[in-house]
């Protein structure tokens, strides 16, 4: 890498719009140098502004360092937002590893961003869309086999352990990990990069060119850099209409979780009347024990509790014909209940999800992998119970 690339100063960009000075800073989230560069740049500029790549769940998850052992699990799981919550994980569990190779916390450089600006009394702008919304936009303009693939691909991502040479480390400081990973799975999920970085930067470009005052200091991802630049200086408005709404599910999304059912529920029917009683029965007993024992390996595979491990058996056989509820949520409350995180667990948890042992030693991350797994295990039990089912006729 030349000296020019590795010059922090290559990273500040300075515009003139509409007579207004807006200085764009393009940070790596696990960079020293960025964070230095950051309060470097705010107390010797003294905006009237600061813009940071934030919305308002990660400032408090960067700020609120109370923000685990304020977390209501049970609430998370009653709510549906368990996999809300395990992408989530899953992301700062990448995040993190390359941070503790770099020394410096995953988003620290615009942790201090907000808090110069808030001990200095500039107006901070939370100026990234919210990450719910952005991750669902994502979900659901994604097909079904590439989500599949996302899911394959982010649950090997948790366990991955990946060292960084003295080359990849440099090259890192100069770049947005975030972005840059999420650049790669571009070939996976063309639209993600789309929904996941492109919408973001004229998000972002909107609400930067609306701070108010006549000095701005942006603190952005490096990735996001240039396509910010480039909707700051064009001559059109900066439309940011429709980027804040969530699609509707897919048809065959919604249609999906009742066809099955409802193909198996005209089986057992049509078995009954027309084909004979002892095959019935014999297919029903298929029916209970492949949901059953899949689920319920799939929750002893998370190391849950043993009543966890024999609710799954009980409730998948049920949730399979039950569209409104899945095995994963009868285990995930059982085992929030019978195995209850400790405070030391929420305290814990940043910590824990770094590495492979630490997601099945947490309390809170267990009740997540029995949650994917007792779901998984049901979805195989479904599909094998279909062999015995065909029999019927």
């Amino acid at each position: 890498m030349s000296q020019e690339q590795s010059n922090p100063e290559q990273d500040l960009h300075r515009l003139h719009v509409n007579n207004r000075e807006i200085v764009v800073i393009g940070t790596a989230h696990i960079s020293r140098a960025s964070v230095d560069m950051v309060n470097r740049t705010i107390e010797s500029e003294q905006p009237h502004s600061v813009c940071v790549e934030l919305d308002e769940q990660r400032y408090r998850h960067l700020t609120d360092k109370n923000r685990w052992e304020n977390l209501n699990i049970i609430q998370v799981i009653k709510q549906g937002q368990i996999p809300f919550l395990m992408a989530n994980l899953a992301l700062s569990s990448f995040q993190k590893r390359m941070g503790l190779q770099t020394g410096v916390k995953p988003g620290e450089e615009l942790a201090a961003a907000a808090q110069k600006a808030t001990e200095q009394n500039m107006h901070l702008v939370l100026a990234d869309r919210s990450i719910r919304t952005t991750l669902l936009r994502a979900w659901r303009k994604t097909g079904f086999i590439r989500k599949m693939q996302l899911i394959s691909t982010m649950f090997a991502g948790l366990f991955e352990k990946h060292e960084l040479d003295e080359e990849e480390l440099s090259r890192i400081r100069q770049t947005d990990t975030l972005s840059a990973m999420l650049e790669e799975m571009a070939d996976v999920l063309p639209q993600a990069k789309i929904t996941l970085v492109d919408e973001r930067d004229r998000w972002m470009a909107h609400h930067i060119a609306a701070a108010p005052g006549d000095k701005v200091v942006a603190v952005v991802g490096a990735a996001h850099v240039p396509g910010i630049i480039s909707y700051l200086e064009s001559d059109a408005p900066i439309d940011i209409s429709g980027l804040d709404t969530i699609p509707e599910k897919p048809m065959y999304s919604k249609a999906i979780p009742w066809i099955i059912p409802a193909i198996v529920i005209a089986l057992f029917i049509g078995g009954f009347f027309f084909s004979d009683r002892a095959q019935v029965y014999e297919a029903a007993t298929a029916w209970i024990l492949a949901n059953g024992i899949f689920s319920a390996v799939g929750a002893a595979l998370a190391f849950g509790h043993p009543l966890t491990i024999v609710s799954a058996f009980i409730a998948a056989p049920l949730t399979s014909l039950n569209p409104t509820i899945g095995a994963g949520f009868v285990t995930a409350l059982v085992q929030a209940y019978f195995s209850a995180p400790t405070v030391a667990d929420m305290e814990k948890v940043a910590d824990d999800v770094v590495n492979l042992r630490g997601w099945w030693h947490n309390r809170v991350t267990r009740i997540i992998l029995v949650f994917f797994f007792s779901s998984l295990g049901s979805t195989l039990g479904t599909f094998v119970a279909f062999g015995w089912l065909k029999n019927l006729f």
